[in-house]
């Protein structure tokens, strides 16, 4: 696209806004949230507010005796991660698989999250794993909670992972013996199991966090986090009819995806609810509808891999001749792609791509806020909930109810123009000097992702020569295409590690794991004892990492404060965003398979 043509845009009647005045009007809603020295986003939960990481499912029946016993393969976590992780394990050949979870069933983030309206807000087709192999086609388009817990325990059943899995415990320790290639593994239970490979699939979402609010410990009503929703108090289940709350002045605490999904059930139940914003969410269309049956007859072998391989190369700023998923997340890469050739980004001058994408995105995001104006009645009300941010400042949000809530006679939005809640007291909570009453106070704060990776994981993991995790990565993750770390053999990392960010969680899991499973399964064929990645391989990879990470520097500097540029604080790095492959999704998961294809296991050392 010659350089002519995106200045040739700047002076069409293509787009309604000001240029100018926007990013006028994007810098000073940013400005407003910085938060100052001493005056921190959020809190660890520990204290009063420790219950809150406990589990409110525990089952009796899973008591049991400690047990000591050696295995081939240890993996941490009963999500996604960790059920991928034993699947492809499994099919690799190995046979004894511990599971160590501290819930007490799979399921991971959805067995933790159980609020009302918990759904997912990607296509249920290329987010619930494994689909063609286990014979299961989801029953709607974006499928609920608790169908994806059941698809949890439908993996794990299939692969037989209960039968050796440790359910409602946590690993205290896991330790490297050299002299016998393995580690030892110890948890809160008491027992020690010996493990040759150990798997490390935490979650990047296991942790809640609570807001940074003076006095957030002296309310005496009740509260409770969302990801520990409290069904005794509120009545009702995840599909909502909280009949309890019918005379009960409620309050919410923040406006992310959680509390978006969770909103419209809290404002159809309770006498009053006051939610309590400091950054509105962009939350577009998400047009739900029933699974096709007749669209399931046209399916051929191979479907989930190409539908899933369609939107990570769509979501990636690639092209594709047709959009199989078409929803909201392909609809926002059509729009902020539709300024460009059908090549893509690569023919673009690069002086000029940044504001052919910043022009789009603006574009994309007018649209959201006309339909804030076209849902919402109010008008200062609606003024409140747009968004003035780049779209992947935050994660997008899709909901067709969350909007209207606000119409609601019972429902108030209290905006407090970026600066948060500023003190909670015995009754209530105080905003720009007004103490608003309640009866509940409800934390939709989401989790804790800044904060470093053995507290997150909750406990420590000593490699070779005595070497700790938590003092190596204490400025942060340093590794071998994400899932190696010098001086730490046999042991595997899964998730937003140095990987590549794709919308598709799941599909990055899929990739981890299958990648695992290689490297097992070439260690045991040549009984190899250890696999590490060597120094110069880790350097290099970081290296990579911090160059790839600069394209991004300027986007995210001016984004809103939020997890994904570190609570704004761009000078300390960019939190979720600062450790990951810069090439994108489907350049990562090109370097892996040719890396597999290569065969010669390139910057490992075996011994």
């Amino acid at each position: 696209m010659p350089v002519n043509e995106i200045d040739h845009l700047l002076n069409s009647d293509r787009f309604s806004f000001d240029l100018t005045e926007l990013r006028a009007k994007y810098k000073k809603e940013r400005d407003k949230r910085i938060r100052t020295e001493g005056n921190e986003q959020y809190v660890e939960v520990k204290g009063d507010f420790s219950h809150y990481v406990d589990d409110p499912y525990i089952d009796v029946s899973l008591e049991r005796k400690p047990l000591t016993d050696e295995v081939d393969a240890l993996v941490v976590g009963g999500g996604f991660g960790g059920l991928l992780a034993g699947a492809r394990l499994r099919q690799a050949g190995v046979k004894k698989i511990r599971l160590v979870e501290k819930g007490s069933d799979f399921g991971g983030t959805w067995y933790w999250n159980r609020y009302p309206g918990a759904m997912c807000d990607i296509e249920s087709y290329i987010y619930l794993p494994l689909l063609e192999e286990l014979g299961y086609i989801p029953k709607e388009k974006y499928t609920k909670a608790p169908e994806i817990l059941e698809h949890s325990r439908r993996i794990a059943e299939h692969f037989d992972l209960y039968s050796d899995a440790l359910l409602q415990t946590q690993v205290t320790e896991a330790r490297w013996v050299e002299a016998d290639k393995n580690w030892r593994i110890t948890t809160n239970r008491d027992d020690e199991i010996r493990a040759k490979y150990l798997v490390m699939a935490n979650g990047p979402l296991n942790r809640p966090k609570l807001p940074g609010i003076k006095g957030i410990d002296k309310f005496q009503g009740h509260t409770f986090h969302t990801s520990r929703w409290d069904y005794d108090y509120t009545g009702g289940d995840a599909s909502g009819g909280l009949s309890k709350l019918k005379d009960k002045c409620v309050g919410v605490i923040g406006t992310g995806a959680t509390a978006v999904q969770c909103i419209p059930h809290l404002g159809a139940a309770a006498e009053s609810l006051f939610v309590f914003q400091r950054t509105p969410s962009s939350v577009d269309v998400r047009a739900n509808q029933v699974t096709d049956t007749n669209w399931v007859k046209t399916l051929t072998p191979g479907w989930q891999k190409r539908r899933m391989e369609n939107f990570n190369t769509l979501v990636s700023g690639g092209y594709e001749k047709e959009d199989f998923v078409q929803d909201g997340w392909t609809e926002i890469f059509r729009n902020l792609t539709g300024v460009l050739p059908p090549e893509g980004y690569e023919a673009i001058p690069k002086n000029k791509l940044y504001l052919a994408t910043e022009l789009a995105d603006f574009e994309k995001m007018e649209k959201i806020r006309s339909r804030v104006d076209s849902l919402v009645r109010d008008e200062s009300t609606a003024e409140a909930l747009k968004p003035y941010y780049r779209q992947f400042c935050k994660r997008p949000c899709f909901h067709d109810e969350y909007l209207e809530t606000y119409n609601l006679p019972n429902v108030t939005l209290v905006d407090t123009a970026g600066k948060g809640v500023a003190e909670v007291t015995s009754r209530g909570v105080i905003v720009d000097g007004k103490e608003y009453e309640l009866d509940c106070l409800i934390f939709a704060t989401g989790f804790e992702v800044g904060t470093s990776y053995t507290r997150r994981s909750g406990y420590e993991v000593i490699g070779q020569n005595g070497r700790r995790l938590g003092k190596k990565w204490e400025k942060g993750p340093t590794t071998f295409h994400g899932m190696h770390s010098a001086e730490f053999p046999n042991c595997f990392f899964m998730g937003f590690i140095q990987t590549a960010l794709t919308p598709n969680f799941v599909h990055l899991l899929l990739e981890q794991s299958k990648h695992i499973a290689h490297l097992v399964h070439h260690a045991e064929k040549n009984k190899i004892g250890s696999i590490v990645a060597s120094q110069a391989a880790e350097d290099e990879w970081c290296a990579t990492i911090k160059r790839l990470a600069k394209s991004g520097e300027k986007f995210f500097r001016e984004c809103t404060p939020g997890y994904y540029n570190n609570e704004g604080k761009a000078d300390e790095g960019y939190g979720f965003i600062q450790n990951s492959y810069g090439g994108g999704p489907v350049e990562f998961f090109q370097i892996l398979e040719n890396w597999r294809e290569q065969g010669d296991m390139d910057g490992l050392i075996l011994e």
